[in-house]
């Protein structure tokens, strides 16, 4: 009974930290760019192509924990049970099952609430002429979910001399406004690759500045 209960809590380990390997992809860079550690950024990019294999694995496991812990008991384990009063360990309980599910959840789900944890950039009233004010389209590698554009939005947004901000990992790109005097391309790309972690492509240039 106990090496059976030992290989289901080591299948269980194995769930969860697929599922902590399924989000750090998505978590690292959001907590370097808030810890301005953007050296740190893409540690962990190289999960993203096998994130969704991870999840489904961890859902694999779950089910067969949660089937083994509600599925009706023969007349022998209840038999078994009653000779063992013994009170089962957290580890082994239906409770640590449900609390790694609720943190699996968490765990999956970061990318939607990930927006939360950045600060709100006030729009600073600043009187730019617009002769001055560049469009830029940025091609990014590595966009893959809603927290890749809260992490990339909010290191373009906090870069002097932006103005404006938004982007999309569906299109993998990038719409910056900013000011000409204040702030270069390469002020751009560097907030994005350095800070970040993502990797700049290609962009495009209009008004004042043409692509070198």
């Amino acid at each position: 009974m106990k090496k059976k209960q030992s290989l289901e809590t080591k299948w269980l380990g194995v769930g969860i930290l697929a599922a902590i390997a399924a989000a750090l992809c998505c978590i690292t860079p959001v907590l370097a760019v808030l810890g301005g550690l953007g050296s740190i950024a893409a540690t962990f990019s190289f999960l993203e192509p096998v994130r969704p294999y991870l999840i489904g694995l961890t859902v694999i496991v779950l089910g067969y924990a949660f089937y083994k812990a509600y599925k009706p008991k023969k007349e022998t384990d209840i038999e078994c049970a009653c000779e063992t009063d013994e009170k089962p360990k957290f580890i082994n309980s239906k409770k640590f099952l449900w609390t790694i599910l609720i943190v699996s959840a968490a765990l999956f789900s970061f990318p939607y609430y990930s927006g939360a944890l950045f600060p709100t950039v006030e729009t600073v009233s600043v009187k730019t002429k617009p002769a001055n004010i560049v469009e830029a389209k940025i091609y990014i590698e590595g966009m893959t979910c809603t927290s890749c554009e809260h992490t990339i939005d909010y290191s373009l947004k906090t870069t002097n001399g932006v103005l404006s901000a938004t982007s999309s990992y569906e299109t993998g790109v990038a719409y910056v406004k900013y000011d000409g005097t204040k702030a270069k391309m390469e002020d751009l790309v560097k907030a994005i690759t350095e800070r970040a972690g993502y990797k700049v492509k290609d962009y495009q240039l209009k008004k004042n500045e043409d692509k070198n």
